[in-house]
């Protein structure tokens, strides 16, 4: 497993990471299949956990704490994330940080999810929605730096809005920041716009998320795919999006000579060297393995990565896209 460097932090994590939503937020989990997973991601290499206390009210996060103490010789990075006071995600324009970030409601969740994880020191902290109206703000400044200065954490992060690559810009100026999470992949290449220049010129570590689109560009979804009552992909893939996006991605096909559609959005995502780690959620030791084994091939030929240019799909949040 090849490893890059984590910003100014000078962590070396693992390329390919692990994003535990779906451990315990979605319908249709085998926990036992996922625990499994799980492991073999740690044998293989995979260094970068990322979870949330909003994945499942802080059940995640206690998955996570438990594959950290099986593995007392391994350096497993915890990052989990604060969930917005309001529970609002995403926020509204105009939403005040005192609603969703106070200062207390910070070190609240933090010591929350300390205590979930089971460590001294989580390492990275992150805002689960942020807006750049927020940057000046003091309250979240002084509670971050706190929280450092105390051990809690030893790194400060922001999940950035679906869509909205530029909403953390001003807030990276404010030097607290180690680190942006940002959906990057085959169709939304908006990051590379502002967002990656920005993060390169200030060692900011890119935590690239969503890589398979919600798993269309695992080629897997068609026109009439539907999901259990409750899972909140029946909210996301709404016929508008649906058809939209099979059709987009059926268009992709003829690029995946010889190898898999995910295969194709991963080490698309890997070829960009600002992306510090990705996050594809793996639940099946078989998504692991073969996630595992895209990441090993390295880039894709420079003719294929071009071709992929020019399926870049620019969108605009909505109320379905969350």
């Amino acid at each position: 497993m090849r490893t890059r460097r984590f910003g100014r932090t000078g962590w070396e994590v693992s390329e390919l990471g692990v994003g535990m939503w779906g451990v315990a937020g979605w319908t249709g989990t085998d926990q036992v299949e996922a625990d499994r997973a799980l492991h073999l991601a740690a044998e293989l290499g995979c260094t970068f956990f990322d979870t949330a206390w909003a994945y499942g009210d802080g059940a995640s996060e206690r998955i996570l704490g438990g594959l950290v103490r099986a593995n007392p010789d391994r350096i497993l990075r915890t990052a989990t994330k604060v969930p917005p006071r309001n529970r609002r995600w995403p926020p509204r324009r105009g939403d005040r940080i005192e609603d969703v970030f106070p200062p207390d409601h910070i070190l609240e969740y933090a010591e929350h999810s300390r205590r979930n994880l089971g460590v001294e020191t989580i390492d990275l902290l992150q805002f689960h929605v942020w807006e750049d109206d927020w940057a000046d703000d003091p309250g979240w400044q002084r509670a971050v730096t706190r929280l450092v200065e105390e051990g809690a954490i030893a790194a400060v992060g922001v999940s950035v809005n679906r869509w909205e690559p530029w909403n953390v810009l001003r807030t990276l100026e404010t030097g607290l920041v180690d680190s942006v999470q940002v959906i990057y992949n085959v169709f939304d290449q908006a990051p590379e716009d502002e967002l990656f220049p920005a993060c390169r010129e200030l060692d900011v570590a890119v935590i690239a998320r969503v890589p398979f689109d919600e798993g269309s560009l695992t080629g897997s979804l068609t026109a009439d795919s539907s999901w259990p009552e409750g899972d909140w992909r029946n909210t996301y893939f709404v016929p508008e999006n649906l058809a939209a996006t099979v059709e987009r991605v059926e268009r992709l096909r003829p690029l995946a000579e010889g190898i898999t559609m995910s295969e194709l959005a991963l080490r698309f995502v890997l070829a960009n060297p600002d992306v510090t780690t990705v996050i594809p959620g793996m639940r099946s030791s078989r998504h692991v393995q073969a996630n595992a084994d895209a990441a090993a091939a390295g880039p894709l030929g420079p003719d294929v990565a071009r071709e992929l240019r020019a399926h870049r799909w620019d969108r605009v949040p909505t109320a379905w896209s969350q």
